[in-house]
């Protein structure tokens, strides 16, 4: 009678991890993927000397926060989208659903592993699931001939693939050489692409580039302030339409906008037009970002790696997404043959809280899991930030995890 729609996994495991720090159990919240990072103070402020505008704004969004958040990507990476093809909304999560909303028949490309929420957003809208397989030893990165092999099982005419990158669970992201393949592939089969670039401005080393910088005339990009500036439960997302977007299909975005969210809370949009004031002006705060997550993700990837849970360095954002397979014969010995059994047994026996890999697609017998490296506290300090005085949490929570599986190799 009803449908069947589960708990987003990564809040019902924050919710998990309140109940046992209730009964007073320490917890390393590997889990949850909240930036730690507070917003600059200009935004806060901004906020506060907005509380009194409770007015409605368009469903599109407000005007002057649109033309800053056009100027705003243009200056960090080229991409280039008219203020008039940009839709403010409550979070890009529902961004996402609303464009996925628009058709009333597609098939919806899905790399695996991927963010929690695209496969029920998909089956919610009533599309067909389309999962595009990857592995550890390419990175987790889909190629054109997996696309290609994807497509075969297509049922409708209209096709989206959601990319994201960096990626949720991963921290990986694509090269220009491989975001070119991929856009060629894109192109041959017109499809759309919704390029999830949430944690874009995370990126680590270099710019990042935009799909829709390659692609441009079917990609939409979704972005927002939840990561880049530490505002999640602020609620605040955009989607860049491409240029020449059907009139029918941006009609439709902004009709389901209408019908649903109405619009981006109005004192949220007022903040977001201080973050978004200036490109420049935001680079150090960036910068500071990027910088301790880079050193934090590559320390958690060298622990990891030295006792064979296989990690690849991140690139960007705050994930890793661990593969325990090279452990699969002492962990079986342990009664252990799924992720879901394997971070249960890890939290009872460490405290130490990661999320199955079932929760990004793949199969309960695949061993593998996201860690969130951002349980930590920023320093009240101007100094520079410190690994081991300023991150005892996520050193705790490897050290505990490096253990375990030093003393199950033992054991075995």
């Amino acid at each position: 009678m009803y449908r069947k729609v589960e708990e987003s996994q990564t809040l019902l495991i924050n919710t998990q991890a309140k109940a046992l720090e209730a009964q007073n159990k320490e917890i390393i919240k590997f889990g949850f993927g909240q930036s730690p990072f507070l917003p600059p103070p200009n935004v806060i402020n901004a906020l506060k000397e907005s509380a009194h505008r409770k007015e409605y704004s368009s469903v599109q969004g407000d005007l002057n926060l649109r033309k800053l958040m056009s100027a705003f990507h243009l200056a960090h990476n080229g991409l280039k989208v008219d203020h008039d093809n940009i839709l403010v909304a409550p979070g890009s999560k529902i961004l996402l659903y609303t464009i996925m909303l628009a058709f009333e028949k597609a098939d919806v490309l899905i790399p695996v592993p991927s963010w929690v929420s695209y496969a029920p957003q998909a089956i919610l809208a009533g599309h067909h699931l389309i999962k595009v397989n990857t592995s550890f030893e390419e990175r987790w990165r889909i190629h054109p001939s997996t696309i290609e092999e994807a497509i075969k099982n297509k049922k409708h005419k209209a096709t989206i693939l959601i990319l994201n990158y960096p990626g949720n669970p991963d921290g990986l992201t694509y090269s220009p050489s491989e975001l070119q393949e991929l856009a060629v592939v894109a192109r041959a089969h017109e499809i759309l692409v919704i390029s999830d670039e949430i944690y874009g401005l995370l990126t680590f080393n270099h710019p990042h580039e935009s799909f829709a910088n390659y692609y441009p005339e079917r990609t939409i990009t979704t972005t927002g302030l939840s990561k880049w500036c530490g505002a999640g439960g602020w609620r605040l997302g955009a989607a860049f339409l491409y240029d020449g977007i059907e009139k029918e299909f941006k009609q439709a975005l902004i009709g389901i906008g209408s019908e649903t969210y109405s619009c981006a809370p109005t004192p949220l949009q007022m903040a977001a037009k201080e973050a978004y004031k200036s490109y420049k002006d935001t680079e150090d705060y960036l910068h500071k970002q990027t910088d301790i997550l880079q050193k934090i993700g590559l320390y958690c990837a060298e622990k990891l790696n030295a006792v064979h849970i296989g990690v690849h360095t991140p690139q960007g954002g705050f994930y890793i997404f661990l593969d325990f397979s090279m452990h699969r014969e002492a962990l079986s010995k342990k009664g252990i043959s799924s992720s879901n059994k394997l971070c249960e047994v890890l939290l009872t026996e460490t405290g130490v809280m990661i999320l199955p890999g079932t929760a990004f697609g793949f199969s309960n017998d695949y061993l593998g899991a996201r860690l969130a490296f951002v349980d930590f506290d920023l320093p009240n300090k101007k100094e520079e930030f410190m690994l081991t005085t300023d991150c005892p949490r996520v050193i705790k929570g490897i050290n505990l995890i490096v253990n375990w599986f030093a003393t199950l190799k033992i054991l075995s």
